[in-house]
């Protein structure tokens, strides 16, 4: 069990995490008219520059020689770079292509996807409210598939993509900058290598379109890094169950810079699937605040039923948390 300070910390790195990647639809199309591929190749290796320079200034390099000694961990590394390159690659191209409504679906279906996985791998139990949002919600991607004439597949990448991220950096148990650190020195070389065939062919933005353009390129290395790390933080000092309800922030966010800011259309059927997913969350919000309500109440008439000598030292945490 986390001790309540550190879930307090969880819950902050949380907040910040998510809050950040709501607001990030504005900045992907300022580096046009570089193309997703080249704005992913550029994320990957001055993402690795920023972890590099922040590991040095904290002389952090002790983990390196541990996960090194884990054939599994380092696997599971592999994995998780995969993952959040196709998160990546995908929400660029979505959020440049007039889709961020649709990728905002995404990370609405994803605390749902990462609750199911909680159960299906993690082995947590459901409660019937949290079965009938997780049901409501595959209703809802089927209303949308109608809707769109096809299946909603940015929604449903961004959704396991990330779900399956975010649950192998559980497993991981890595800190975040040193997870991060440890994903794009994998990506690093590929990336690095498509940039300078870019150059090559003589079709690479990043000198071509002015220094203001290189800086921005640049930059993407510190909008993925801070929250990533940020992210990596929270995952392991918080359940898994905890990160699917802050995870609502970001597509709210999202949602409305599509419709309000990017005058994206919103059909009827888009709304009814839309809304479907939001009965679905707020279901999930209910069943899981009257369900901490009940667990504080529990505790509570535990202490009551305590000898007077250990109430106090057990109460002080509990007052802690409030």
């Amino acid at each position: 069990m986390k001790a309540p300070n550190d879930q307090r910390t969880g819950l902050l790195y949380g907040f910040a995490s998510y809050g950040m990647w709501g607001i990030v639809p504005l900045f992907w199309p300022l580096l046009q008219p570089a193309g997703a591929v080249e704005i992913l190749a550029h994320r990957m290796v001055w993402s690795l520059a920023v972890v590099g320079v922040a590991l040095l200034a904290l002389r952090h390099w002790g983990w390196v020689s541990e996960l090194l000694r884990h054939p599994r961990k380092l696997a599971l590394t592999g994995v998780a770079a995969a993952l959040v390159t196709v998160n990546w690659g995908v929400y660029i191209w979505a959020v440049n292509n007039g889709a961020v409504v649709e990728a905002s679906l995404g990370y609405f279906i994803n605390p749902l996807v990462t609750i199911a996985i909680g159960v299906l791998v993690l082995g947590e139990r459901l409660r019937r409210t949290q079965w009938a949002a997780v049901g409501i919600a595959v209703a809802a991607v089927l209303v949308l598939a109608v809707g769109y004439g096809r299946p909603p597949w940015i929604s449903l990448v961004l959704a396991f993509s990330f779900a399956l991220y975010g649950l192998i950096k559980k497993q991981l148990g890595m800190g975040g900058l040193e997870s991060l650190a440890a994903e794009t020195v994998i990506m690093f070389l590929p990336a690095l290598g498509y940039l300078l065939w870019l150059g090559s062919r003589g079709e690479s933005t990043f000198t071509a379109q002015g220094p203001a353009h290189a800086v921005l390129l640049a930059s993407a290395g510190l909008v993925t890094a801070i929250p990533l790390i940020c992210f990596g933080a929270a995952a392991i000092r918080v359940p898994l169950s905890t990160l699917g309800l802050l995870q609502y922030m970001a597509p709210v966010f999202q949602f409305g810079l599509g419709v309000l800011y990017f005058h994206e259309a919103m059909p009827p059927a888009r709304w009814a699937g839309f809304s479907l997913v939001w009965v679905a969350l707020s279901i999930l919000t209910w069943d899981a605040l009257r369900t901490a309500r009940r667990s504080r109440a529990q505790r509570l008439e535990g202490l009551e039923g305590l000898p007077a000598p250990l109430q106090a030292p057990l109460a002080t945490p509990a007052r802690e948390t409030a």
